[in-house]
């Protein structure tokens, strides 16, 4: 069994603050550790299913947050800024499954930073018209592949936006936000436990299915301004549907994918350029 690791650091037990998970921040070396630790865990109990190979993508800002030397499992990792697939860089379809772990939910939720790739540009996104964060996003590639997402760790709201395009996932709640800049956490030795039983759980159920998403699919796009909702609409295929939403659908949910991401680094330069 081959195994895809897609890592953020917004969901992880004990983080509630960028000061945290982002490199410079006075608690950046806690952050770090506590994401080291659960990455850890759940290598741990994919090893106990019976994983093979496993391919550790670190994918939150920077994207070098881990130190390689102290993997488990011997994982191979998959590091750096410029990634074309950015948060499913790597995923093909030899892999057998994929793992979210430390995701966070969508910007219109209250969950604990809660943000969709950009922040400063992206208020929402509907995927096939139901609300979606990054994991439906990125389910997109796992469903070009065909390859299962088995689990997702993060609060109490990133379960049920992935359940729609993911059947069958299995969620692990490590925390339980109470606002965007606050959370209770459960002690990062239970977190582990429980994703260290939960990964093991999942990864022994034969009846996963690749992500569930009806094609063609559409994606709409809500922006932070009307000049990014005009400046998506220079890339071919996307729509203007209002004064700062865009729309745009693919057959390939792969295509559909590269198109998002290639909005969210267009709609970047407009925001960096002021």
């Amino acid at each position: 069994m081959k195994v895809y690791i897609s890592v953020a650091m917004e969901g992880v037990a004990g983080i509630s603050d960028w000061e945290q998970c982002l490199p410079g921040g006075a608690d950046y070396p806690l952050g770090r550790d506590l994401v080291l630790g659960e990455v850890n865990a759940a290598i741990e109990g994919a090893l106990e299913a019976g994983a093979g190979p496993i391919l550790v993508n670190d994918s939150h800002s920077l994207m070098r947050n881990l130190p390689p030397d102290q993997l488990g499992g011997h994982a191979s990792y998959l590091s750096g800024s410029f990634k074309p697939l950015y948060m499913m860089e790597g995923l093909d379809a030899s892999f057998d499954v994929v793992l979210f772990l430390g995701y966070h939910a969508a910007m219109p939720t209250p969950g604990i930073l809660s943000h969709t790739y950009n922040p400063r540009a992206i208020r929402n996104v509907l995927l096939n018209g139901t609300l979606t964060g990054e994991a439906g996003i990125n389910a997109l590639v796992a469903a070009h592949h065909g390859v299962p997402v088995a689990v997702i760790t993060g609060d109490q709201y990133v379960g049920p936006e992935a359940a729609p395009f993911c059947p069958g996932i299995h969620v692990i709640q490590v925390k339980t936000s109470i606002s965007r800049y606050a959370a209770e956490h459960l002690h990062p030795g239970i977190a582990r436990q429980r994703i260290r039983e939960g990964v093991y759980r999942a990864l022994s159920d034969p009846n996963a299915g690749p992500p569930g998403i009806p094609l063609p699919a559409t994606l709409e796009v809500h922006l932070m301004s009307p000049d990014m909702a005009e400046q998506s609409t220079w890339l071919r295929g996307i729509e203007r549907v209002g004064s700062t939403s865009v729309r745009f659908a693919d057959e390939d949910p792969l295509a559909l994918y590269r198109t998002f991401m290639t909005l969210v680094f267009l709609t970047r330069s407009l925001v960096e350029s002021r």
